[in-house]
């Protein structure tokens, strides 16, 4: 069965780049031969200029977002440690539950679903709470499209919990600044504003990070995602073997990225902001009504309640037999009664939006 051609407008995966998906059929090398291992540290580097870091480890960890999210918090938690996080969604509720399968207590500080999360209150948990092992925040809510402010929080630095931030829905997309805002372990995805295939989730950790790391008391509960052994394979001087890396994938990525870098990461962040803002205005005039406030909304992640009358499930089924595009449903408690559509990486194009909105109009 061959499959069918997609216009990929849900939230995530998107459509790859073009020279993504080029790079999917090169000749495939062995995960020690020096030829990759030396792709691999161009990759590196160049994650390191969009995750706009210096950190030295900086890698595509081997698995999705999850993955990455999974990653941060097996390394830097221990049983008994406080994890703040801060939950206006999903994604929030997600990180609350991998923290307390580390055995962490987990203090929660909640905001209505469609809103972003006050700074003001976060604030008030972090210092509530200056023991706290790590102040994990979503950045772009991917089930609300929800932007977070992140860059009020980098006080945070200055005291000893870890501010770990979820960018699997932003980076690539709008700006993320790991170093300027004092970030101390960041994680992300490669199928969404990245623009390759899912299957890898790119993450970077601060000195204080690796440190923290280093001293623990217990090895991870996660072999597979302990980051002292990934490191010896990733930036070692003799590259130990700890798993077999997608090495197709780690091609795609750096495609991948080389199309954003040549792009420019402003002339990017400028581009999705742009058809963003153009569907946004759109959609009202089909009767969609748009969840969160603009001055919080993602341009690459809209959601939106649906038109009176629609059926969310046969709209959706429509949509995709007879045009080939994909848009996804709402989540949790906007589940059936919103759409959530992504115009990321490759598909944040002009003639995504076009093409969109006249299938609408004709279902419609």
């Amino acid at each position: 069965m061959v499959p069918s051609d997609r216009l990929l407008l849900g939230p995530g995966p998107s459509n790859p780049y073009p020279e993504a998906t080029a790079a999917l059929a090169r000749p495939l090398l062995g995960h020690m031969d020096p030829e990759f291992l030396a792709l691999l540290d161009e990759t590196m580097a160049r994650l390191r200029t969009v995750f706009r870091t210096r950190n030295a480890l900086t890698l595509p960890i081997s698995g999705t977002g999850s993955a990455g999210m999974e990653a941060c918090f097996v390394n830097l938690l221990e049983p008994g440690d406080i994890a703040v996080v801060a939950v206006n969604g999903v994604f929030g509720n997600r990180m609350c539950e991998v923290a307390m399968r580390c055995g962490a207590e987990v203090v929660r500080v909640d905001e209505e679903w469609g809103k972003p999360l006050e700074t003001e209150n976060l604030i008030h948990a972090a210092k509530s709470y200056p023991h706290a092992r790590l102040f994990a925040v979503v950045h772009a809510e991917t089930s609300t499209g929800v932007e977070n402010d992140i860059e009020p929080l980098a006080w945070i630095a200055d005291t000893d919990t870890l501010l770990v931030v979820d960018a699997v829905t932003s980076l690539g997309g709008i700006p993320v600044d790991v170093d300027g805002w004092r970030i101390d372990a960041c994680y992300s995805g490669t199928q969404k504003c990245l623009g390759a295939p899912p299957g890898l989730s790119p993450v970077t950790f601060s000195e204080r990070a690796v440190a923290r790391i280093k001293e623990r008391a217990h090895p991870p509960q996660s072999w597979y995602l302990d980051l002292g052994l990934i490191a010896d394979y990733v930036a070692g001087s003799q590259r130990v073997y700890h798993h077999t890396a997608p090495v197709s994938l780690v091609f795609a990525l750096h495609a991948a990225l080389g199309a954003i870098l040549e792009e420019g990461l402003e002339s990017g962040w400028a581009r999705h902001r742009r058809v963003g803002e153009r569907l946004q205005g759109a959609l009202p005039d089909l009767g969609f009504r748009l969840i969160p406030h603009e001055r919080h909304r993602l341009p690459q992640l809209t959601s939106a309640w649906l038109p009176k009358g629609a059926d969310d499930a046969k709209l959706r089924k429509a949509l995709l037999d007879t045009y080939g595009i994909e848009v996804g449903g709402g989540l949790g408690e906007f589940a059936g009664n919103a759409w959530r559509i992504g115009l990321m990486g490759h598909s944040a194009r002009e003639r995504s939006v076009t093409t969109l909105l006249g299938a609408l109009r004709e279902l419609l």
